[in-house]
Formats: C-alpha cells, structure tokens, sequence
C-alpha cells in the first residue's frame, strides 16, 4: 500500500515537471519569435509617452530582451493556463475534473481581459497622473527599461488578479471553502489586497488605489459568484 503511494506521488510529480517544461518551452519558443519584431512592439507600447531614453549603453539591449519575454508571456498564456488546469485535474475525483475544463477557457477570458484592463485603462490613468507633475523646470525624461518594466507589472498583475473571482469558485465547487468563510475574512482579504498593490504599483498612492479597488471589487464578484456555486452544489447534493 506504501508503495502504491509512492508510485502514485512520483506519477503527480512527473507529470507536474512536463507540464512546467513544456510551459517553459512554449514561452521561450514564442519570445524567440517575437523578438524578430520587438522594435515595432516597442514602437506601439511607446506612444503614450513619446519618446523613450537610455542612459546606460546596456540597457536598450536590455529592454529589447524584456519586451520579447513579455510579449512571449502573454502569447504563450493560453498553453500555460491549459497545462496547469490540466495538472490540476488530474488530482481531483471524476465529478471535480469538469470543473477544470469549465473554468480553464473562463480563466483564459478573464486574462485577456486582466491585461487588456490594465494596459489601456490602468496604464493611460496613471501615466497621465505621473506625468501631470511635470513642469517648465522639472521635465520628463523615462527610460525604456523603466518604462517596459512599469507597463508590464500593471497589466500583468492585473491578468493575474482578474482570476481571483474562477478560483475563488473553483475552491467552492470542490469544498474547500465556503462564501461564508470569505464574507468573515473580507477585512483581512481587503487589507491584503492594499499591501499587494502597494507591493506591485510605484510608490504613489493613486497607481496603488487604482489596483486595489478593482482587486476587491472581483473579490466581492467572487464572493457573489461563490454563493451561486455553493447553492447550487447543495442543491445537487440533496437529490
């Protein structure tokens, strides 16, 4: 019976190292290829600034290297989202597992929409804050490297905070939390969600409110959505 065990760990753990290879190998396959056109990339994320500076003679190289990974991230999302869905079902009983591929095109939506949220929402509001204290004397001058790694963390925190409403459910659905134990830790939930975005977002007060208000809001969405998930669960249950 041991040994059963055993077998079956070292299976999952098998099984957990193909899918982060074959993750990592999409991601790297996709920034290769993304890196052919990474000038033009850059050229189109740079217009809501105008012109972008480097002042050390590394950094543009840098900075084209980070922009074909970010971009490459974001292309190869969909596959890591399938992999790591299809990693999670494999742990879960018969009945849990279709949850997984309910959710897993759900979450992929959900990332789109994240990045997309927080690239020509979050980005255009905070940049025109940031820039709005620029004066006669004091005049603005952002790096590239700066720049692609301030866009970067909005709009993919965002990608990445906009699934806290499909795992919220998903705990939901196969019992491992109830919306009565997220209504009771709303205060220390939304109280997380300001450090995180304090963590996240530049030093500035407005950047950091302008991510944590959405993040409650889907915390609250998923709350919502949670009770649906947890009626309905009950309901199937009694017949």
């Amino acid at each position: 019976m041991g040994y059963d065990k055993k077998v079956t760990i070292e299976q999952h753990l098998d099984e957990l190292r193909g899918c982060i290879l074959k993750s990592l190998v999409c991601f790297v396959l996709c920034a290769i290829v993304v890196s052919a056109r990474v000038q033009s990339i850059i050229s189109f994320f740079a217009k809501p600034v105008g012109t972008l500076v480097f002042i050390t003679p590394q950094e543009a190289f840098v900075a084209n290297v980070k922009m074909a990974l970010f971009i490459g991230l974001i292309i190869s999302t969909p596959f890591i989202l399938y992999q790591a869905w299809k990693f999670i079902s494999s742990g879960l009983l018969p009945v849990e597992k279709r949850y997984a591929y309910i959710f897993g095109p759900i979450s992929l939506i959900l990332f789109v929409l994240g990045i997309s949220f927080g690239y020509f929402v979050i980005v255009p509001i905070s940049m025109n804050f940031l820039l709005g204290f620029s004066t006669d004397v004091i005049s603005p001058m952002i790096t590239i490297d700066k720049y692609i790694s301030f866009i970067f963390t909005l709009s993919f925190s965002f990608a990445l905070f906009f699934q806290l409403p499909v795992v919220l459910i998903f705990l939901t659905k196969i019992g491992v939390i109830t919306p009565n134990q997220l209504g009771k830790r709303r205060r220390e939930a939304i109280v997380l969600i300001f450090i995180i975005a304090a963590i996240v977002t530049p030093p500035d007060m407005v950047t950091q409110i302008l991510m944590a208000v959405p993040l409650v809001l889907l915390y609250e969405i998923g709350i919502i959505f949670s009770k649906a998930a947890y009626k309905k669960k009950k309901t199937i249950k009694q017949f």
